[in-house]
């Protein structure tokens, strides 16, 4: 266990008259509790409803605006160290309040930063983003505020013989996005970002602050894919740096379905991403155009002949490819916004089918990545990540959102369902209520998980709409 010491410094939260009893006496539970010293010209550390920043701290990072004037938390807290994270938690479970965890606030149904159940706080670890590269080691500590776009940064600065296998957003969360998985545009190589971790740091719900060693293999395991808010506050990783080449290459041919798209969409599945629209063709009338996407570790030369043999038919050609490095490719790449997971390969009746879908909306975009290549070398129990599909959109009416709704109704034969799943009533299913999804989602996995929440968490502590439930005590 990592060790500090206790000191009682002031924060700089604003109060009033009107403020309960209760808000105080959370406010001076979480003020004499820092295991650090304090230099409040730092910032806040803080933020009650009654103070100017709260406003703007709470939505700097909404990436659904769904959610934007959902429920308010009662507090924001924005640690700068380790210490503030502990009493944090330790605060909000003696006064009964629910914690939720920011990073990036990527994640598309708001579990970081809106709930039901009041009162809670948010722990937004913006200011904890620091990152340590050590190239000699091939290894990095990076904090789990920090983005991935600011961890390729920090990574290339260091050397451009090294990468990382995570997503291609540059501004998610590197908190989120490892402990839910993490896959991005060399996961074929080197498997998911959470197949890449060597070590954490995390504060449990005792408080405690704990690494690999402390925290044991189970929990490890647990958090590499298994929804870190679930076991506790995940505050850095230790990562494996991976090594690309100089140069990269990526494509992105477009063929509409009167160029042939089906036949080679249906061939592509099993090879690189694909992304989908809806597109006016030359006569005015819609049509679905398909831009087949690909990064290659290596000059374009190799890309062309490795084409030419395993698909033919697209007829890639030198023009259609840009080399650059391996850190220029990231801002080459799709967002996304809703997932599943192909269970087989998409027939020819099933895309005609999704294209009809796709022509009814206005505007769509649809974005299928496959996995494979190092992803099947790693076994199911390696990690609790339930290997899973994208599919895009960014529209937020109720409209478009019942389109959606029959999207996935046509392609439900092909994929299992997100938070469609199901969900915990009250934010505390119990464990018959959460394996309706949680089986589905975690498959083998969900009881090795379920008992690895009992031991940490026995008093689910730690609990969103969809997190891991702990096993019914024996009578």
């Amino acid at each position: 266990m990592i060790v500090s010491a206790w000191s009682s410094p002031s924060t700089a939260a604003s109060t009033n008259s009107s403020s309960s009893s209760h808000d105080r006496s959370f406010q001076q539970c979480f003020s004499s509790g820092f295991q650090h010293s304090y230099n409040s010209t730092s910032g806040s550390l803080i933020f009650s409803k009654n103070n100017s920043a709260y406003a703007s701290l709470l939505k700097s990072s909404v990436r659904n605006l769904r959610f934007f004037n959902s429920s308010e938390p009662q507090f924001i807290i924005s640690p700068f160290h380790e210490s503030h994270v502990q009493a944090a938690v330790i605060c909000s479970k003696k006064h009964g309040m629910q914690v939720r965890v920011r990073s990036g606030g990527h994640d598309y149904e708001g579990l970081s930063y809106v709930s039901d159940v009041v009162p809670f706080i948010i722990i937004d670890l913006f200011n904890l983003r620091s990152i340590s590269i050590d190239v000699e080691n091939e290894s990095a500590w990076v904090e789990s505020g920090a983005t991935l776009g600011e961890l390729y940064y920090k990574i290339a600065e260091k050397s451009n013989a090294y990468g990382f296998p995570a997503g291609s957003c540059p501004t998610v969360g590197v908190g989120g996005h490892l402990s839910g998985g993490g896959f991005g545009t060399l996961f074929r190589k080197y498997g998911l970002a959470a197949d890449n971790v060597m070590d954490a740091k995390i504060v449990d719900a005792d408080g405690k602050l704990l690494d690999r060693k402390s925290m044991g293999e189970d929990l490890f395991w647990a958090i590499r894919g298994g929804g870190g808010s679930s076991f506790g506050v995940i505050l850095a990783w230790k990562i494996r740096l991976v090594s690309v080449p100089p140069g990269v290459t990526i494509f992105n041919v477009q063929k509409t379905l009167e160029q042939g798209a089906t036949e080679h969409l249906h061939k592509w599945q099993a090879i690189a991403i694909v992304g989908v629209a809806n597109e006016p063709s030359n006569g005015g009338s819609k049509t679905i155009q398909i831009s087949f996407v690909s990064l290659f570790l290596g000059p374009a030369e190799r890309l062309l002949l490795l084409m030419k043999v395993s698909f033919p038919e697209l007829a890639l050609e030198r023009n259609n490819c840009i080399e650059m490095s391996w850190i220029q490719s990231p801002l080459q790449s799709f967002s996304k916004a809703k997932s599943d997971y192909v269970k087989e390969s998409i027939s020819k009746a099933g895309l005609e089918g999704l294209w009809q879908r796709l022509m009814e909306e206005q505007t769509s975009l649809l974005i299928l990545t496959p996995y494979g290549g190092k992803m099947s070398d790693i076994s199911d129990s390696e990690t609790p990540f339930p290997h899973r599909i994208t599919w895009d959109s960014d529209n937020e009416t109720q409209q478009h959102i019942g389109w959606m709704r029959s999207l996935y109704a046509h392609m439900e034969p092909y994929v299992s369902k997100d938070l469609d799943l199901g969900q915990n009533d009250n934010n505390n299913a119990s464990y018959a209520q959460a394996s309706t999804w949680g089986l589905k989602y975690f498959k083998n996995n969900f009881k090795r998980l379920v008992r690895v929440k009992t031991v940490v968490d026995p008093s689910n502590f730690f609990r969103n709409e969809q997190s891991i439930p702990v096993f019914p005590s024996p009578q």
